[in-house]
């Protein structure tokens, strides 16, 4: 499903009078990501500062809607943040990294795999990662599916 026609489906179940979203993918598989926010068990994310500093790029705000994209950038649901804070990455909490709702849900787990993925990201910038980075943390609920 194109997002313009998921957002409009939504609005209009909802009575709702906006066309402020925005509309991404998850870094790393972006299908595996998307199926567990639509199954209930991915409720947070996280992503670098500085990448939002470096693109001179606004913070996810509270209350605001995102369409979720699959590989194929097809709308698959749609969510909304309910918290956003920046914490440096040695102090994501375990009650974070369960929220995010990958491999076995641990902080050990978490932090493998954001330490790669996002040394990988900084690599393409000819920076390296460093575990005091801050890092974007947002949590949020999906709230529509088609």
């Amino acid at each position: 499903m194109y997002e313009q026609e998921l957002w409009e489906k939504f609005i209009s179940t909802n009575n709702i009078n906006s066309n402020e979203y925005d509309s991404w993918s998850f870094g790393g598989d972006a299908d595996l990501l998307a199926n567990l926010v639509i199954n209930g068990k991915k409720t947070a994310t996280s992503s670098l500062y500085l990448l939002y500093e470096l693109e001179n790029e606004p913070l996810p705000k509270k209350d605001s809607y995102n369409i979720i994209l699959n590989s194929k950038n097809e709308a698959v649901c749609i969510i909304q943040t309910k918290k956003v804070y920046v914490t440096p990455f040695n102090k994501i909490t375990k009650e974070h990294a369960y929220k995010e709702g990958e491999g076995d849900k641990s902080l050990e787990y978490w932090q493998k795999i954001h330490e790669d993925f996002f040394s990988n990201c900084l690599k393409e910038i000819n920076l390296k990662f460093s575990d005091n980075m801050k890092v974007v943390c947002e949590e949020f609920e999906m709230i529509f599916k088609p």
